[in-house]
């Protein structure tokens, strides 16, 4: 609780008590972030414990200390920078072509009747459909390059994003819509002003979840006669039981992924910044 002084138009000061809450004390003095670490440190610290100790083996899992120095002999050899790079590249056609499509689809299905009758039936029996199923057709119709890994991944983006994106637009508040067109708005300004400002918040959703299985789709893209990238040294390591490169691989991975959640997160508050949101107590 703080006090200061508010001056008056006549000149007179008087006393103004802020009252501050618990969560606000408590905040100032610890910053969020700290806690976002206890519980990743406490079961890295967990898991070195267990190795120290002999409880995991080397050959069953290696140790957080032995992760990290192979880490650093992937990098200073320029394998790691490769990988990342190859990856990088797939997911990023992938997603481009998924979320084009998704994009078109679910607008053509969402803001249209026939589009509904035409594209929605075809897309609910799709998805249903295993992506990972889908390789050895895939591999049958684009060969072992780099098609049928990038269209693996652009199948894995489009069906979450599709259903986000539509079901954004479906919940449109028929009030705002009725608001627009009584204001005098055309059906591109409606849809430009009013709809898809609304379904944002589903779509960014959509985008989350899609990159995730974007990057779940690479895993067993990359299992398709792969020469680089991180699947490709996953799979080398797994012939060897290398453990430790086994779990550099998947901790890339993880770590990809959450940059790629975090930047969508950064645009959401960037895309939303109109909207007021719950943040929790």
């Amino acid at each position: 609780m703080t006090t200061r002084l508010t001056s008056l138009p006549t000149g007179e000061q008087i006393p103004v008590t802020r009252v501050r809450t618990r969560t606000a004390r408590r905040e100032s003095r610890v910053p969020r972030w700290t806690f976002k670490l206890v519980s990743p440190l406490a079961l890295v610290a967990l898991w070195q414990t267990l190795s120290a100790t002999g409880v995991l083996s080397d050959d069953t899992l290696a140790s957080p200390a032995t992760v990290l120095e192979t880490g650093a002999e992937l990098f200073e050899e320029g394998r790691l920078q490769e990988a990342i790079a190859v990856s990088l590249q797939r997911v990023g056609a992938g997603l481009a072509i998924g979320v084009v499509a998704a994009t078109l689809l679910a607008t053509l299905s969402g803001l249209f009747r026939r589009g509904e009758d035409l594209i929605d039936a075809p897309m609910q029996m799709l998805r249903t459909v295993p992506v990972i199923g889908l390789i050895p057709l895939l591999i049958i119709w684009f060969g072992i390059g780099e098609e049928p890994k990038i269209v693996l991944i652009a199948l894995a983006v489009t069906f979450p994003l599709y259903m986000n994106i539509y079901g954004g637009i479906r919940n449109v508040d028929a009030g705002l819509v009725e608001a627009a067109k009584t204001l005098g708005l055309g059906p591109f300004e409606q849809v430009r002003h009013v709809i898809l400002p609304a379904a944002m918040p589903n779509a960014l959703v959509g985008l989350r979840y899609a990159l995730g299985s974007a990057w779940l789709a690479l895993v067993f893209g990359e299992t398709i006669n792969a020469s680089a990238g991180i699947g490709y040294e996953m799979n080398t390591a797994r012939e060897f039981f290398q453990t430790d490169v086994i779990v550099v691989c998947l901790v890339l991975y993880a770590l990809l992924g959450l940059i790629a959640d975090f930047i969508v997160r950064g645009l959401e508050r960037v895309v939303l910044a109109w909207r007021p949101a719950f943040s929790g107590k």
